[in-house]
């Protein structure tokens, strides 16, 4: 009873390689081959060996495509196919130099013939020579399968023979001939004919046709076909001979009748004999006895099986000694052997027999192969392997054939027997081999005819009737005589001699086909197969083996050199590490003496999977950048398109703007031309009323200003009473380490503002500080009300709620948000009352949650990052303590005991912005409503223009003037902050104008501030709200390094560029670049640059970090100090002593503090030593030294070292330093402190940019710290060192890509290659390095030449080359505006003009060092030439190398020398050296023991000994004369490019073709193949031939031609030289030939181009065109007409082309035949026979569209048919054969023509091409289904 389990997983869905099954049943084999087969996938792997399941249809996998897919290819790196087969024969023969064998086994239908020829047609495929010997080999299998195949029930075209092919090639994979062998052939279907049997999709008469097109391939005459078909006639009709016997006077006679016979092969009377009578020879005489009418049927059956059987041999004779060549001993060849399977049918006979113990051969060896071998080469390499049964079927073949009484050996000796029956022989063979334990089956009974014998795919049952006349095939004497006497030549010479067939044993390959999947059928072929037994041994065994040395080269990519070191250990070991690393289980991989040995499913599996898991890394990479590449240009793309259209719309409205201002001019000039006298005095009139009732409204407004003032200030006070009256900056107690500033009264000195330049407004036209009442009507607030305001909002004060925002808004989120500002904001004016009591609110601090959780920022986590980054980089100093720098001590996170806020991304509370929750409904101070109102804008911008229209809103016709003078504070403080929209700016102005008084100009003042330095970051401080209070400006205080300090006044736009401005105009500094503004606060400082960034965004961050410490903001102790920050490349200090004594006090405050750190202690006291001598000079005491350790020494260094130890050292320094005696300036010291601290301590005077890699080189970390100073641009991470470095003239250019609010993306480009980076605050650092850049160009002395320049005339010019270092020379004579300099040669010390173009300046101060010039890339003689006169310096990361004399290579590579002549006591070889001498043995030590090599090597020697040096001078010289003689220079260049075997471009397409003069043959040259070697490829055949006949050297002469081959992007016009050297000549033969299809006008036009082109003006001529009519008019045309009409047409045609020259009549005539589709064609005139559709003789046009097949009578194409379509095609002598279509079934076009070998070659060029292009597009794992 059969059981059942669960299906393994890979039985669900089906496997590719049956060994991976996980169930290796029968059961899950036929599973996975009815799931694949169920798929349409019909061929399976079994490990190396292939089944193939017949789906009885055409599919499209046997295209060229798949061809060039599988060529190459690895078995399994692609699915299952035939053709992956075939390559693996291809390769390993190729690779392995050792031939190959290949067996198709199977059933009848199963494919084995259509396997066979796709094996053959794939070899000479990939073989690629389209030669002729490939395609007769081809060929050869139509005419085989038409002689020996059948139709039968199960296969229209069954083979009934098998055969062995043996294909031959050469050292380069060439095909060059093959032969074939056949066996088995099945003759008894010859002797009967049965009904015609008609097969549906066969057409037996095109079929017919093939078969004569093959045989003409294969050099068969048509008289060769004619006796061939006549005696295949014979042999069919011998099957309707009838015999009837009858009784006459006692004797037997007998009558033969013919239904119908051909008497032409033998004579009619001869043959009734013969067929009738049987001839004895007894001792004495001849004697004749009748037969009957069985008799006769068996002699006529015998004579038939002896004539097909004979023809058949014969013809694969006559075929071999086509196809077959005399081989060389290092010949390789692959043999394919075409076989039936193992047959058991329900009637067996002598046939199944031997068919039978023929697979039995080959399952023995199978056995031996497979499973011996297996388990013996385990054995010889120490491999411990468990002993695997087998069926072994030697007892049946002892059975068969070896023993002496074998059932073959006794079929033999009872067919000697005259009286031998198939009885007899059955007895014999019951007697012999019954009860002997054989495989042997004797038979049920004594009557029955039947045995049996146990085979290895099972039992088979044998019918012995038949057995011995099958056996003895022999013929009488009497048809003997019969051959002998016939006429039929054929029939005597397949008669003559006569071979037994051979059968080889060779490796197995089956395959089986099913029409319908039958399983029981199916399984019973994979046991014949043998497919079971070879997947158990496969999975059992170690399949995969590989040498070491194939290992180590595989997966060497997988070994860990801490486990094995392949440079010391043995590869060996180093195999035996990669296993242990990489497969877990040992029983999964084995170590032999000589190889690895791998288990498929587990052990090779997983080295598979980590080597593909490291290509797919790879590939994802590649596609990742791929991507980014792809995005970058995409939003590259995007951004140019929108800024595209931002610039048409601002131009747009700038016209319209413009015009309208024209307009309203114009009209104005209109009305002041026509007012009259009386007008204007009205007018005058009008205007002193108007002004003396604005003063008088002003004088009343001045009076009620004055009695409400008290009034006001009370309304302010109650608003922000609360706020001190301090000066900015003096709160507190000042910041660590700046105590001593303020130890004294601060001495404070006023300093003038100079504003920022004032950012460009697009609303230009309009940036006018006084408005024409004309225009401000127009920018009213009620009309942008009218326009904007949605709903029915009027732009008026009300006081109650809005149930929606005056604007409209996108964001749900901004709607609620805007409701709840308006809300605020009626209460701040006191629109709304205030809520009584307060609400329970889950929010504890309501305006900190207002603003989003910004104030709950950790004021570390928003300075400067350089502060931050500088203060990781503090290391304690060695032995003094930990170094305090106490402006960079910001921390980076809370002590554990501490309580902190958690810091969150910035988002609002949900009741605050959706809403009004419990957060705001509470009594509120003025204050908190406005850090409401203005957080909601710095955290929305897109409400800020619903904000300033609710304040406005509520200004307009506002009755309380104490409602009125809130909003416009309100108004005031948000103008400070942040800017309204563009569309609002201009009403907001208008709306200010019309303001009152006190706050008009103050707010208009704010916003334009605001509109030029942009909107704040953070709300507003308490200095702002003290300035509103006081309606004064703004005062801080800015400390000086020299502790001077400055008071400022400022506004709320303030920016540190003004502040850096007004103190460097204050203290007259003229080098002002580097200096920056600090802001500091306690421990904390960091740096706010000399830019936009505004000042009192610091103030609020500092009072937020007051506020969330725990304190009062209003007492933050905030300060501004004006510092150093970085140094330019080429600072000099000398050049401002006033910056130089900043920086100076600077360094000297940071070593007091720490700031500055060193590892020696001398540093320190060498420092201080020299600040003595500015403090003291000469003059030296310890008092003057205790106070110069008080001013240097910090407090760690005190405490370590004792203030007495310090002050002894720095007093001892002094006195022995070289300032005591000197009279040094101490401008001088101080330049030397500065210079000494700039050089020394680069990273604090440095500006740092955080930084991401998004794309370009690979670095160590993809997010770093971007460092940049005076020495370069550095990449850092933390407390490391920085692990990329790059001076100046390393960085090539960098330049922005892109920016956003984030940063913006840059690209560095260096020598290397290009970074492309995600930087925060990219445009800063962009400016910064491009301005050092600039800076050093401009500074710079020294250039490197970019490319060759050559001295024409000028000898003012300096001629210098590629790479040489060029010192400039600044001295007037050359402006470098006008593209010239002065320049010396450092290599020639030549000094000369030099063109800018030509060089490159080198961003350096200095002389370039050798590092330097190598980043250049500067080649290795220069280097040499410029070294000499350079400083010597150690190139780091380099290493030098020297070249090598061949001397030094044969000390490591060369055979250890012997004796000079082989004698005892001579010199030992000097193998390097010149000898005179033949070599016995190859010079290189690697090539001994190889004796083919050896043997080649010392023949190439010997043959280098024999050449001249005349041969060569004298070959180049022919050479050169010939291609000197072409006809443009220009042609010969490119012809030069050719002969090196250069391949020219496409757009050109030249191509070398040799025409052989004696013959007139062109070639066409291998664009692969240099020039030389191609002649001697085309002479050598010549040669050989001329030398057999004359028996001496001959010479071949040729002739060099350069001309176009391939047409495509050929544009008449477009290239003159190439129209008249090349097109023109080419094309003008094939239009007079008549090729082309054209109408009479083309016609009539092209003659007269073509006179013109001959005769040019000279008219004299039109009596010669009758004469030249054949030049003019197409061949095929001439009759057309008359010649005298033909005269008349073209002498019109050429007056209407007057003004035409020569060489543009060529062109003009190149143009119109251009637009012809058989422009650029090859034409070729054949015959034809295959298709009987097709004329006779039919035209070949070839051209870069396909090949097309032209009528050429009408010029009707008959066929177009493109490159992919095109199989295979071949050439012969006087044929050319192209198959089209698949390579199963496809179109055979055989034609009969001598110019083959040139359709061949064109037709080899275009599709190369168009291969080699799609190789580039298609992926490397294409699948075909």
């Amino acid at each position: 009873m059969a059981k059942l389990r669960l299906m393994h997983p890979t039985s669900i869905e089906g496997v590719d390689d049956m060994i991976k099954l996980g169930d290796l049943s029968e059961a899950g084999m036929l599973r996975n081959l009815l799931v694949r087969h169920k798929q349409g996938i019909i061929y399976t792997y079994i490990g190396s060996v292939l089944v193939a399941v017949n789906p009885y249809q055409v599919l499209p996998i046997y295209t060229t495509d798949q061809v060039h897919l599988y060529h190459g290819r690895k078995l399994g790196e692609l699915p299952p196919h035939i053709f992956a087969i075939a390559d693996k024969c291809y390769f390993n023969m190729r690779r392995n130099q050792c031939n190959q064998c290949c067996i198709i086994s199977g059933e009848s239908g199963a494919g084995k013939t259509e396997s066979t020829k796709l094996v053959l047609q794939f070899l000479a495929a990939v073989s690629g020579q389209h030669s002729w010997i490939e395609q007769q080999i081809i060929q050869a299998n139509p005419v085989l399968e038409a002689f020996g195949n059948a139709k039968t029930i199960r296969n229209d075209n069954s083979s009934r023979f098998g055969k062995y092919v043996e294909i031959f090639f050469n050292k380069d994979g060439a095909i060059e001939g093959a032969h074939m062998e056949q066996y088995l052939l099945e003759k008894s279907r010859v002797c009967y004919q049965g009904d015609h049997l008609i097969c549906d999709g066969r057409d037996d008469a095109d079929e017919f046709r093939r078969i004569r097109a093959a045989l003409k391939i294969l050099a068969f005459s048509e008289k060769d076909c004619w006796e061939i078909f006549k005696l295949l006639a014979a042999i069919l009709h011998m099957g309707n001979v009838d015999f009837e016997g009858y009784d006459c006077s006692l004797k037997n006679f007998m009558e033969v009748q013919y239904s119908s016979m051909n008497s032409s092969v033998v004579d009619k009377v001869h043959l009734d004999k013969s067929l009738t009578y049987r001839s004895l020879m007894t001792n004495r005489e001849k004697v004749s006895k009748p037969l009957g009418p069985e008799q006769a049927t068996d002699t006529r059956d015998a004579f038939a099986k002896a004539m097909y059987g004979r023809l058949f041999v014969w013809l694969f004779k006559r075929m071999n000694s086509t196809i077959h060549k005399q081989q060389t001993n290092d010949a390789l060849n692959i043999g394919l052997l075409d076989i039936f399977g193992f047959e058991n049918f329900k009637k067996n006979s002598f046939e199944q027999l031997c068919i039978n113990y023929a697979n039995e051969q080959l399952q023995q060896f199978f056995v031996s192969h497979i499973f011996k071998l297996e388990q013996e080469e385990c054995k010889n390499e120490d491999i411990s392997w468990k002993r695997i049964t087998f069926k072994d079927n030697q007892k049946t073949l002892n059975l068969l054939a070896v023993e002496p009484l074998s059932i073959l050996a006794l079929i033999d000796e009872e067919s000697h027997f005259p009286k031998g029956t198939d009885a007899t022989l059955l007895n014999k063979m019951n007697q012999i081999h019954n009860n002997k334990n054989e495989p042997f089956i004797s038979p049920k009974s004594n009557h029955s005819l039947h045995f049996g014998i146990q085979h290895f795919a099972g039992a088979v049952y044998y019918e012995c009737e038949g057995f011995l006349e099958k056996n003895r095939d022999a013929l009488s004497m009497d048809l003997m005589d019969l051959i002998q006497k016939s006429s039929n030549k054929l029939l005597q010479q397949i008669f003559a001699s006569e071979q037994a067939n051979k059968l080889n044993q060779i490796i197995r390959t089956p395959g089986n086909s099913l029409r319908v999947f039958d399983r029981e059928l199916c399984i019973q072929q994979l046991r014949y197969s043998g497919v079971v037994e070879t997947i158990r041994i496969r999975e059992a065994g170690f399949p995969i083996r590989h040498t070491f040395e194939e290992f180590m080269q595989r997966y060497r990519v997988l070994l860990k050199t801490i486990d094995c070191d392949p440079n010391t250990e043995t590869a060996a070991h180093c195999c035996e590490a990669i296993c242990k690393a990489m497969i877990k289980d040992k029983d999964d991989w084995k170590i032999g003496k000589t190889k690895v040995f791998l288990k498929i499913k587990q052990g090779f599996l997983r080295l598979q999977s980590k080597v593909r898991s490291r290509q797919l890394h790879m590939q994802y990479k590649r596609s990742r950048a791929a991507a980014i590449t792809l995005q970058s240009q995409v939003r590259g793309y995007l951004a140019r398109k929108d800024l595209n259209s931002k610039k048409e719309a601002v131009l747009l409205l700038q016209a319209q703007t413009r015009g309208l201002l024209a307009r309203k001019k114009l009209k104005k000039m209109k009305t002041d031309a026509y007012l009259t006298a009386r007008e204007r005095e009205e007018q005058e009139l009008a205007a002193r009323e108007l002004q003396q009732r604005l003063e008088e409204v002003l004088r009343k407004n001045e009076a009620a200003a004055r009695s409400q003032s008290e009034g006001d200030e009370e309304m302010v006070e109650n608003i922000f009473g609360f706020l001190p009256s301090t000066i900015g900056g003096q709160e507190g107690q000042a910041p660590e380490g700046f105590e001593d500033f303020e130890a004294d009264p601060m001495k404070l000195e006023d300093a003038e503002i100079i504003e920022s330049p004032v950012t460009e407004i697009k609303e230009a036209p309009f940036q006018q500080d006084i408005i024409e009442e004309e225009e401000i009507d127009d920018f009213s607030f009620s009309k942008f009300a009218s326009m904007h305001f949605q709903g029915s909002s009027m732009p008026s004060h009300i006081q109650q709620r809005l149930r929606q925002p005056l604007l409209h808004h996108e964001d749900e989120g901004d709607a609620l948000a805007c409701l709840t500002v308006w809300w605020i904001i009626l209460r701040f004016m006191g629109d709304l009352p205030e809520p009584k009591q307060e609400r329970v609110s889950a929010v504890a601090d309501p305006i900190q949650r207002n603003l989003g959780q910004r104030q709950a920022r950790r004021l570390s986590s928003i300075v400067g990052l350089d502060q931050r980054f500088l203060r990781k980089k503090m290391k304690p100093q060695k032995g003094l303590g930990t170094g305090r720098r106490k402006p960079s001590a910001i921390p980076e996170e809370e002590p554990e005991d501490q309580p902190t806020t958690k810091v969150m991304p910035v988002h609002e509370e949900e009741d605050v912005l959706f809403g009004e929750g419990p957060t705001f409904d509470r009594p509120m101070t003025p204050l908190e409503k406005l850090h409401i109102i203005v957080g909601y804008a710095i955290v929305r911008q897109d409400i800020r223009e619903e904000i300033y229209c609710q304040i406005c809103k509520q200004l307009t016709d506002n009755k309380s003037q104490k409602s009125t003078n809130r909003g416009w504070v309100l108004l005031s403080i948000c103008l400070g902050i942040f800017p309204p929209t563009e569309r609002l700016t201009m009403y907001l102005r208008s709306f200010i104008r019309h303001g009152p008084s006190e706050y008009s100009s103050n707010c208009a003042e704010k916003l334009r501030r605001t509109l030029a330095n942009g909107e704040r970051k953070e709300p507003p401080c308490w200095i702002e709200l003290q300035s509103v209070e006081t309606k004064n400006p703004m005062k801080v205080i800015v400390g000086l390094m020299d502790g001077k300090s400055i008071n400022l006044h400022v506004d709320s736009a303030f920016t540190s560029r003004e502040v850096c401005d007004a103190i460097t105009q204050k203290n007259n500094l003229k080098d002002t670049y580097g200096f920056s503004l600090y802001a500091a606060i306690n421990e904390k400082m960091w740096s706010l640059g000399s830019g936009g960034q505004h000042i009192l965004d610091a103030v609020s961050m500092c009072e937020q970090e007051e506020r969330r410490q725990g304190r009062e903001e209003q007492h933050a102790p905030w300060r501004f100090y004006f510092r150093k920050e970085i140094f330019t490349p080429w600072h000099d200090c000398s050049f401002d002593l006033i910056s130089t004594e900043l920086i100076y006090r600077q360094i000297i405050r940071g070593l007091k503090h720490g700031d500055y750190l060193s590892e020696k202690e001398d540093d320190y006291v060498q420092l201080a030593a020299k600040h003595y001598y500015v403090q003291h000079g000469s003059e030296s005491s310890v008092e003057n030294a205790q106070e110069v350790v008080r001013d240097c020494m910090n407090m760690s260094m005190i405490e370590n070292m004792s203030t007495a130890k310090l002050v002894q050292m720095v007093h001892s320094a002094h006195t022995q330093g070289s300032y005591i005696n000197s009279v040094t300036p101490v401008e001088n010291v101080k330049a030397e402190v500065v210079e000494y601290a700039r050089q020394t301590w680069t990273i604090y005077f440095s500006k740092l940019f955080e930084t991401y890699r998004i794309a370009g080189l690979p670095l160590l970390q993809d997010q770093f710290v971007v460092v940049v100073n005076w020495k370069g641009v550095s990449f850092q991470v933390g407390k490391e060192a920085a692990f990329l470095v790059l001076s100046y003239p390393e960085v090539l250019k960098i330049e922005m890509q892109s920016e956003d609010k984030s940063g913006g993306n840059v690209c560095l480009t260096t020598p290397r290659g290009e970074y492309e980076l995600k930087v925060v605050k990219a445009k800063e650092l962009v400016e910064l390095v491009n301005l050092f850049l600039v800076g050093l160009k401009l500074r710079s002395m020294y250039a490197v030449a970019i490319q060759d320049f050559t001295r024409q005339e000028d000898p003012t010019v300096l001629s210098f080359r590629k790479g040489d270092l060029l010192y400039i020379i600044k001295d007037g004579e050359y402006d470098p505006e006008e593209g010239w300099i002065k320049a010396r040669n450092e290599r020639t010390v030549q000094i000369g003009a030099v063109s800018l173009n030509g060089i490159q300046i080198l961003p350096i101060l200095n002389k370039p060092t050798e590092e330097t010039l190598n980043l250049l890339n500067l080649n290795q003689a220069r280097r040499k030439s410029i070294a000499p006169i350079m400083p010597q310096m150690e190139v780091l990361g380099t290493e030098k190398l020297t070249l090598a004399t061949l001397k030094e290579f044969s000390s490591e590579f060369f055979r250890p020398a012997g004796k000079e002549g082989g004698r005892r006591g001579g010199a030992k070889e000097k193998l390097w050296a010149l000898s005179k001498e033949p070599l016995k043995q190859p010079l290189l030590r690697s090539l001994q023991g190889k004796s083919d090599l050896s043997h080649l090597a010392c023949d190439c020697f010997t043959d280098i000994l024999h050449i001249g040096p005349v041969e060569y001078g004298e070959g180049l010289a022919a050479v050169v004369a010939v291609l000197w003689s072409f006809p443009s220079r220009s042609i010969f260049t490119e012809t030069r490019s050719a002969i090196l075997g250069v391949q020219t471009q496409r757009d050109t397409g030249p191509c070398l073709s040799t025409e052989n003069a004696s013959h007139a043959q062109v070639e066409s040259l291998k664009s692969e193949e240099y020039f030389f070697d191609n002649l001697r490829l085309l002479t050598d055949v010549v040669k050989k031939a001329k030398k057999a006949k004359e028996s001496t050297a001959a010479i071949v002469p040729y002739l060099v031609i350069f001309m176009r081959k391939l047409w495509f992007n050929v544009i008449p016009g477009k290239d003159l030289t190439a129209d008249l050297n090349f097109h023109f000549p080419q094309e003008l033969p094939k239009y007079l030939r008549g090729y082309h299809s054209m109408s009479k006008e083309d016609t009539i036009s092209l003659a007269g181009l073509l006179f013109r082109a001959r005769a040019d003006t000279d008219r004299s001529q039109f009596v010669m065109i009758p004469k030249m009519l054949k030049d003019l008019v197409p061949a095929d045309q001439q009759q057309m007409m008359s010649a005298e009409d033909w005269k008349k047409h073209i002498i019109n045609a050429y007056n209407k082309q007057a003004g035409l020259t020569i060489d543009e009549s060529k062109v003009q005539f190149l143009k119109v035949i251009s637009q012809w589709p058989t422009f650029g064609c090859a034409f070729f005139e054949v015959k034809q026979t295959s298709e009987r559709s097709y004329p006779n003789v039919i035209m070949i046009s070839i051209s870069k569209q396909g090949v097309s097949l032209i009528d050429p009578k009408t010029k009707e194409v008959l066929v177009m048919l493109p490159f992919n379509k095109i199989t295979s095609w071949s050439s012969g002598k006087t044929y050319f054969h192209m198959t089209i279509g698949s390579l199963v079934q496809g179109t055979t076009l055989l034609c009969e023509t001598s110019m083959g070998h040139r359709i061949s070659d064109l037709l080899s060029s275009y599709k190369d091409m168009y291969l080699n292009e799609r190789k580039m597009v298609l992926p490397r794992n294409q699948k075909f289904f």
